[in-house]
């Protein structure tokens, strides 16, 4: 029982002695705490104190610096005033300056004037009048050497412009180089034999009169061994009578209905060649803003001559040509070339209309919406029109230039062409004329009429007056026969 008394007393002995000890640990830091808690309030208040002394010091600098600057500006205030007064009386000064010149020079023109009239009354001549007389007796007495010197200006000046004017037609010519071939009015056809030969002559001569009717042209079948000879003034039937001739000798099969169908189908060819023709031109020539239609028409002056001169090839030919004039002479080169490269273009259409080419040509360009510089340039080419640009002159010196070189045009030919047109075009103003060709260099003429419209009584009739006509209206050597050919044909098909 002792023990355990003793036990538990000695248990509440160290739990007392254990709760003091912890108590006075607990004292002991909170007092540390609160020591360090005072030290760094009073940190604090040592820093901000700080921090508000540097803030004072700054305002303080600032206030001087303000105040620095605030007498700078009061001093420059001082100096701009002294020298805007300084100013102002300068430009009292200059004014009164100013008046006093004017006053000056008034009086000064006062006394020229009361000079000059009295000097014209002494004189009684008037200051007009003597300043003529100066000029006449100077004129009169410098009159011989102001002649000569005008005219050594005038001979120097025409002189120097006519070299100048070689030289730039010499460099334009020299730069270009084209053929000097004419065009003909012959194709030759090759024929690989006899039999060929034959089936182109036909039974009785049927194939080459159907072949000549439809095509408009006159076969020679032997004036060249091995070759048929294909004649015609028109280029362009030429052309499609020779490609239609030339696929019916590769075919074999030749009669009337085969030659109809050939004739059309070259007449078609022909049409395609000519629009390529058309593109390849003005490509060549770098003219790239022309209607569709306009390089198309100008694709039959391929198939069109003058004088012997392919239409076309001269107009490319005058395309360059007006190209290097226009660089030289500081003109639109482009207007010039485009103006070249079109200004025949209403040969290839005046067949169908009535008017001059240029008249034609000009209503076309105008009706496809050329650019107006172009046709302004084109159309004094022959002195039809006024020369309204620099252009318009450069593309008539292209024109003379293309046309003159040697071996360019042969007029007989193209006077020989002109005559067989003109012959063509009597016989097809008659009523009830379908088609009128020329053959045999112009010694026939043979005229197919409707049989409808033109009985045989009337045939030998219209032949007669076509006859007296020819007479009257045209010139030529010789005679020239008229045949009128009346044909009835009835087609049909059994199916």
């Amino acid at each position: 029982m002792n023990t355990l008394l003793l036990a538990v007393g000695m248990l509440l002995a160290g739990g007392i002695i254990g709760y003091s000890i912890r108590a006075v640990i607990f004292i002991i830091r909170k007092n540390s705490i609160e020591i360090s808690i005072s030290e760094r309030l009073i940190h604090a208040k040592e820093q901000a104190q700080k921090i508000i002394d540097e803030a004072k010091e700054e305002e303080k600098q600032k206030e001087l610096e303000l105040k620095s600057t605030e007498d700078r500006l009061i001093k420059k205030e001082s100096l701009l005033d002294a020298r805007q007064t300084e100013l102002d009386t300068k430009a009292k000064i200059i004014e009164e300056k100013i008046i006093n010149i004017e006053h000056l020079n008034k009086k000064a023109e006062g006394l020229v004037e009361e000079r000059v009239a009295e000097l014209e009354r002494l004189s009684s001549f008037s200051q007009e009048d003597a300043r003529e007389a100066l000029i006449r007796e100077t004129e009169k007495e410098y009159e011989e050497d102001f002649a000569i010197r005008s005219s050594k200006l005038q001979q120097g000046m025409e002189d120097s412009l006519k070299d100048r004017a070689k030289e730039i037609l010499m460099t334009a010519i020299q730069r270009l180089s084209v053929p000097t071939t004419n065009a003909l009015t012959t194709a030759s056809v090759a024929i690989p034999n006899d039999e060929i030969k034959g089936k182109i002559i036909g039974k009785e001569g049927r194939n080459i009169r159907a072949f000549e009717r439809s095509s408009g042209v006159e076969l020679l079948i032997d004036e060249s061994p091995g070759f048929i000879v294909v004649s015609c003034f028109d280029p362009v039937r030429r052309a499609i009578a020779t490609s239609a001739l030339e696929n019916l000798v590769k075919d074999g099969r030749i009669q009337p209905a085969r030659i109809e169908e050939e004739l059309e189908t070259a007449k078609n060819n022909i049409h395609e060649i000519m629009k390529e023709r058309g593109s390849a031109a003005v490509y060549e020539c770098g003219i790239f803003n022309l209607d569709p239609r306009v390089v198309a028409i100008l694709g039959r002056l391929h198939y069109r001559s003058s004088y012997g001169q392919n239409v076309l090839q001269h107009s490319i030919e005058m395309a360059h040509v007006a190209g290097m004039l226009a660089t030289e002479l500081g003109a639109d080169a482009y207007i010039a070339k485009a103006g070249a490269l079109v200004h025949d273009i209403g040969k290839a259409l005046d067949h169908e209309f009535e008017g001059t080419h240029v008249e034609i040509g000009v209503k076309m360009l105008r009706r496809f919406g050329t650019d107006e510089r172009i046709i302004s340039a084109m159309k004094s080419h022959h002195d039809d029109c006024p020369h309204e640009s620099l252009e318009a002159v450069i593309v008539q010196t292209a024109d003379m230039i293309s046309g003159s070189r040697p071996g360019a045009r042969r007029d007989t030919a193209e006077m020989y062409l002109k005559r067989l047109a003109e012959l063509e075009n009597l016989a097809n103003a008659y009523e009830g004329v379908e088609k009128a060709y020329v053959l045999q260099a112009g010694r026939e003429i043979r005229i197919f009429v409707h049989p409808s419209a033109i009985s045989d009584l009337e045939s030998k009739n219209l032949a007669r007056n076509i006859a007296l006509n020819i007479e009257r209206d045209l010139r030529y050597p010789g005679q020239i026969k008229v045949t009128i050919i009346r044909e009835t044909r009835v087609i049909d098909y059994a199916r």
